[in-house]
């Protein structure tokens, strides 16, 4: 992750912070939240308006794409080999320019520590999910926060919840973005870690609580056949005839609760 002063050099002042994720070529942008709709960046006032100050990633993209030289333009190949680029970048284009358009006075310096209000909104960002059968999601935030939560609470806030939740594969390919900014669907409808936080039932547990639940409860191939003192050709053949579930299959083994293994006969 590379991160950047947005500078107002107009006001004389800094108005937020670019954070770049390289390997995930994607942006986001945290606003300081002295800002109201006069002083935001144009293209924000609206989420500053709403007191969000989070900016996803599809806005912090528009910010950056409008500050740069378009990929399409006529004599790009000529301006590569100015550069000494093999390839096209948005990133290097911005930090070639400082981030400066005709359209306003900011523009961008790189800086090696994130301020401290950066810091604090990460806390509250996502480490972890897990993909409900009830339509939900278990959300673990860095705070040690877990949230129970409905996509249906959002159908009001984004009509593209309704695709979500209509199709089942699109819902479980639910991931987090660098550093736990959004829950992703399919890397192209963004749940900001934001909004999750504020919603859905908070459980009384710790992500430490779920982990010592999995090594607890949870059994591999391996520690199957030692509990049931049976062979893997044994354990296959319980497993076939529905007298245990394998929770999860890999092809070296899968695994299981042991309660259901101490409770199965053979």
């Amino acid at each position: 992750m590379k991160a950047y002063n947005i500078y107002d050099e107009e006001l004389r002042r800094s108005l937020g912070t670019l954070l770049y994720y390289e390997k995930d070529h994607s942006w986001i942008i945290e606003l300081i939240e002295e800002l109201d709709e006069w002083t935001a960046p144009l293209l924000f006032t609206g989420f500053v308006k709403n007191k969000i100050f989070t900016i996803p990633r599809e806005f912090s993209a528009m910010w950056v794409n409008e500050r740069i030289i378009p990929s399409g333009r006529q004599n790009i190949g000529s301006i590569l080999t100015t550069h000494h680029l093999k390839e096209y970048d948005e990133m290097k284009f911005l930090e070639i320019a400082e981030g400066r358009c005709s359209q306003d006075m900011l523009c961008i310096h790189k800086i090696n520590e994130l301020p401290e209000y950066v810091l604090q909104r990460m806390n509250r960002n996502l480490t972890d999910i897990t993909i409900c059968n009830d339509d939900s999601l278990l959300c673990f935030f860095k705070d040690n926060t877990i949230r129970k939560i409905h996509l249906t609470e959002f159908i009001h806030e984004d009509n593209n919840i309704t695709k979500i939740l209509n199709n089942r594969a699109l819902f479980e390919s639910g991931t987090l973005t660098p550093d736990g900014y959004a829950v992703t669907f399919n890397n192209a409808i963004d749940i900001m870690a934001s909004q999750l936080y504020s919603s859905g039932t908070k459980i009384p547990l710790e992500k430490d609580d779920f982990i010592a639940f999995v090594k607890n409860t949870v059994a591999d191939t391996s520690q199957a056949c030692n509990i049931l003192e049976c062979s893997r050709q044994n354990l296959s053949y319980i497993v076939n005839n529905n007298r245990l579930r394998a929770y999860r299959k890999e092809v070296k083994g899968a695994l299981y609760s042991k309660g259901d293994i101490l409770k199965t006969q053979w």
